[in-house]
């Protein structure tokens, strides 16, 4: 509760501090991009999980140990890939923003169809702090 002085008289008002900490599924086959994927979401004060692979990332939401606010889905990995990773997730009723990760090399209908999958939002690798900060402010304002 802070206390503000005006003329004699005090007026006290509270203020909330309203700090969310964003939770994060960042799924993605190369190891190096998970790790880099990590520490971008620590600078910006989030917690993080990793899976290596689109199927891991439904068992962790089948589970029922899963709740996040923003999942990062690399498009090309091994036994699941994220197009169709996120497709499950959605049939699974998960709520989360997935932001799908491409390479700059994927074509234009590689992109629309990843982004048909159910993504809320489709960034080009590398991922930087600059590019996913915007995503992430969005989900501190709702």
């Amino acid at each position: 509760m802070a206390t503000k002085s005006t003329g004699g008289t005090e007026k006290t008002k509270s203020i909330e501090v309203k700090k969310k900490l964003i939770n994060v599924l960042i799924v993605d086959d190369d190891p190096l991009n998970r790790r880099l994927h990590e520490m971008i979401i620590k600078t910006i004060g989030g917690i993080s999980q990793t899976a290596k692979n689109g199927e891991e990332a439904v068992i962790l939401h089948r589970d029922g140990e899963a709740s996040f606010d923003l999942i990062l889905m690399d498009k090309e990995m091994p036994e699941r890939d994220g197009v169709s990773t996120t497709k499950k997730l959605r049939e699974m009723k998960v709520t989360s923003m997935i932001v799908g990760v491409t390479s700059v090399a994927d074509q234009e209908e590689e992109r629309k169809a990843f982004m048909e999958a159910g993504l809320n939002h489709c960034l080009e690798k590398p991922l930087t702090k600059a590019k996913i900060f915007p995503l992430i402010s969005h989900l501190f304002d709702a």
